[in-house]
């Protein structure tokens, strides 16, 4: 059950809506992919829109990835939608929940809220979560997928945890920003395999001792604006679970499948094709 917001922000909601004309008058509502022009501030054009994929049906019953192929659904088949990487290996979430799946679009939309620093993109980014993200029962905990202290100070914020505050706000949950903690300063997981990047996170990653006793019993919505192999997330379950938290779900902006980049790449290639034979036509 959501809870009621504070007196204090309803009142800043009520300004911030008052204020929204003469924002729009100074600072024009565009596009943040294209930059074309938009009605509100927080949101993208009709165009730009169409080019996010949304995760879709039928999917893996354990880990939610989308089963298009029809070789891999055949096989999903027969153990209940049950996808070949989680047969191989059960993973220990209770589910992930993706706004979009990781393709050019979402790429640039999470660069320009993590290294752009245009934080008014959390905004947009936290309500296609929450949209994803089905009824949960009972009560739970929004927990952000930490950052070491070293990138949080020069970076100034941690976009998970900004993506967290949102998203707790919008379904009622506490938020619990400093549930976890990165102790180790790990390096850049790309290029490396499995083993490797365990070895990387190895102890990274831990509940702070002053939240064990909320995490002890509860169940967890772990929020992270990018999930790619998985690593870093499995680490923060692990984390979460020694600590006694339940249930541990993922939501996630993106979501890095290599079908979901090659169904892109596959479109903007038609796309191309298209355009260069309208001029080839005009000509």
């Amino acid at each position: 059950m959501a809870t009621q917001a504070p007196a204090g922000n309803q009142a800043l909601a009520r300004v911030a809506r008052q204020l929204a004309p003469l924002v729009d008058l100074v600072f024009p509502p565009r596009c943040p992919l294209c930059g074309g022009a938009l009605a509100r501030q927080d949101g993208l054009c009709g165009v730009c829109w169409s080019t996010l994929v949304i995760p879709g049906e039928p999917a893996c019953s354990l880990c939610q990835r989308p089963l298009t192929d029809p070789l891999a659904l055949a096989e999903a088949a027969e153990t209940g939608l049950v996808c070949a990487p989680c047969m191989a290996e059960p993973p220990r979430h209770a589910g992930v929940h993706a706004a979009t799946l990781y393709t050019d679009p979402s790429r640039r939309l999470v660069l320009s809220l993590k290294h752009g620093r245009h934080l008014a993109l959390a905004d947009l980014l936290a309500r296609l979560m929450v949209a994803r993200i089905p009824p949960l029962e009972g009560q739970w905990l929004v927990v952000p997928v930490p950052l070491h202290r070293w990138r949080l100070w020069s970076r100034g914020f941690n976009q998970s945890a900004e993506l967290a505050r949102r998203i707790a706000r919008a379904r009622g949950f506490p938020l619990l920003v400093d549930g976890l903690l990165r102790r180790k300063r790990t390096p850049s997981l790309g290029g490396l395999d499995k083993r490797q990047r365990a070895e990387v996170l190895n102890g990274a990653i831990t509940a702070a001792p002053s939240r064990q006793a909320a995490l002890k019993g509860a169940n967890v919505l772990l929020v992270d604006d990018v999930l790619t192999s998985g690593a870093t997330s499995d680490a923060c379950v692990r984390a979460l679970h020694k600590a006694g938290a339940g249930q541990v779900r993922i939501a996630c902006f993106a979501r890095v499948l290599d079908e979901a980049i090659d169904t892109a790449r596959d479109r903007q290639s038609r796309e191309k094709a298209g355009s260069a034979k309208t001029v080839e036509l005009s000509a």
